[in-house]
């Protein structure tokens, strides 16, 4: 998938991009496309760049491996079955640039983009697109396998973890991203 699928164009007007400094133009561009293609406003831009810090430990490498033991690799940690669905693999979506697995992205997010209200909704269409349009008390994980590949995620250590603190270091994300000198401000092409 060629990223020149995606509409490219920059903002109508000057748009602070969460994360922004840390990605090439053409990438934001991309996530731009993807924000105006489901309807979204610049707010979706920086929640997406936000879930795709946390999910990359800020590297937007697409060829990063999950740390906590699964087989998920890049921009949103794409698991061999959603991988598969998608019509490709992990392997493969490893080797794209960053740039092009933005299309995978896009792919991903595309059944899911009307319903997603909210940054916690983004993240849930990563982490568990079932939880969309939940509650932030919505119980996501509590105990076996999907609980201890999680477990740094349950902020109040209770044995379970919801949606709002699935969501608390994405939200981190968010603010980190809109520093000074992490952002970048984009406006119109010329």
């Amino acid at each position: 998938m060629t990223t020149n699928a995606i509409d490219q164009r920059l903002p109508a007007k000057p748009v602070q991009l969460a994360w922004g400094a840390r990605v090439s133009t053409a990438f934001a561009q991309v996530v731009f496309g993807i924000c105006k293609e489901f309807g979204w406003g610049p707010q979706h831009a920086s929640w997406l760049m936000a879930c795709m810090a946390f999910e990359t430990g800020t590297t937007f490498s697409p060829s990063v491996r999950n740390g906590v033991g699964s087989s998920a690799v890049g921009l949103i940690q794409f698991m061999p079955a959603t991988a598969r669905g998608l019509g490709t693999t992990v392997e493969d979506l490893a080797r794209l640039s960053a740039e092009a697995q933005l299309g995978y992205v896009r792919s991903h997010f595309r059944p899911y983009a009307r319903r997603i209200a909210s940054l916690s909704d983004m993240y849930m269409a990563i982490l568990l697109p079932k939880y969309i349009g939940q509650p932030e008390d919505a119980v996501l994980f509590s105990g076996g396998v999907a609980y201890r590949q999680n477990s740094g995620l349950d902020a109040n250590r209770d044995g379970k973890i919801t949606k709002a603190e699935a969501t608390a270091r994405v939200a981190d994300m968010l603010k980190r991203g809109m520093q000074p000198g992490v952002f970048a401000t984009y406006e119109a092409a010329t």
